[in-house]
């Protein structure tokens, strides 16, 4: 069964009234078929010349002026049309916004954080830049779940390029999700499988930890980092929350981490240890309530009240806020963006 998880944006009162009709569903996919065709592109990989597919919007004022650039990454199961709807969020602050394939759904060995899909987001930067006016000190990186996975691999490759990077629910342990993922039954270990050539064993190791941002994190340390998890993901979602929480340990210092006990406490009760429950912050940019935040040095780490889920509004706000080389702007803001109510789609 296709897991989902959960991407905000604005619907509508009427719409949240009556369920959608055969009619309105068709309208819908015609409406996003239309949209999808119009905004792509295509981009020869710098690696193995092979034509990828990408959503890119150009907002009028990128053709005078250095204007910011979001690359939105699709998750696991998913493709660069999910980039349309970041594209929305784009429009609204006219930012620029390229959403690359980097070779599709995780389930072959050319995807899932392989050399080549790293290379395809580089790419997708550099076309971007060959076709906008992209201000450089403001390059951010946004993804959910499997796009939350390569969001932080991206952040270990290539830390230099980017000012900032928002993951949410990300996987970064392949072999631990692997293992969670027989557990539960789930499809995502033989996808795991057909990318890194079978189950986690000493034959496949190697590849298993090659595709892990949490081994590769620590040449991140410096760059602005928001990671986010909600506290429920693992039950009502597919990825446990100790994925978040193992990778922000790999950029804290020892005084900053959160203690296995804590990890282990969280996941097994869906709640944040008493001994936490202080470390809190009211943020108005969020729909979701923050139950535990902490900050360690430049990256931040915070556990909502939620599930599988990523708020591009929220996580946009804060990126706003970051600028290449500079320290980085932890600060709550006042709502730039208004909290909105929560859409599925396809993880």
């Amino acid at each position: 069964m296709k897991q989902m998880f959960l991407i905000t944006t604005a619907l509508p009162l009427a719409s949240l009234a009556a369920a959608p009709t055969n009619t309105t569903k068709a309208a819908a996919a015609a409406a996003l078929k239309k949209e999808v065709a119009q905004y792509t592109v295509t981009i020869t990989s710098s690696k193995d010349g092979t034509p990828q597919k990408a959503i890119f919007y150009c907002p009028p004022e990128a053709k005078s002026a250095p204007v910011p650039l979001l690359v939105a990454l699709h998750s696991w199961s998913g493709d660069y049309k999910q980039g349309v709807e970041h594209m929305k969020h784009g429009q609204q602050r006219k930012w620029i916004v390229i959403a690359p394939d980097f070779r599709g759904p995780n389930n072959r060995p050319e995807a899932c954080a392989s050399d080549l899909a790293v290379q395809d987001v580089l790419d997708a930067v550099e076309y971007a830049r060959h076709h906008a006016c992209v201000d450089d000190e403001r390059i951010y990186v946004v993804g959910g779940s499997g796009g939350g996975h390569m969001s932080l691999m991206m952040a270990a490759r290539a830390p230099q390029l980017w000012a900032a990077v928002s993951a949410w629910c990300p996987i970064t342990d392949l072999a631990a999700w692997h293992a969670e993922s027989v557990t539960r039954k789930q499809r995502y270990a033989e996808m795991l499988e057909k990318c890194c050539g079978g189950p986690p064993g000493p034959l496949t190791e190697a590849e298993y930890r090659k595709r892990s941002p949490l081994f590769h994190l620590a040449a991140a340390k410096g760059l602005p980092l928001d990671i986010n998890t909600g506290i429920y993901d693992g039950h009502t979602g597919s990825v446990p929350i100790s994925h978040s929480l193992r990778a922000f340990n790999v950029l804290a210092g020892k005084d900053r981490q959160v203690s296995d006990d804590e990890i282990a406490f969280m996941v097994r009760e869906h709640k944040v240890p008493p001994a936490l429950a202080a470390e809190r912050e009211d943020d108005p940019e969020r729909q979701k309530p923050v139950l535990f935040r902490r900050v360690a040095g430049a990256a931040r780490l915070t556990v909502f009240d939620g599930g599988h889920e990523i708020e591009l509004s929220a996580a946009l706000d804060w990126l706003s806020r970051q600028r290449r080389g500079a320290p980085a702007n932890h600060c709550v803001g006042k709502g730039v963006s208004r909290p909105t109510a929560a859409q599925q789609v396809p993880k």
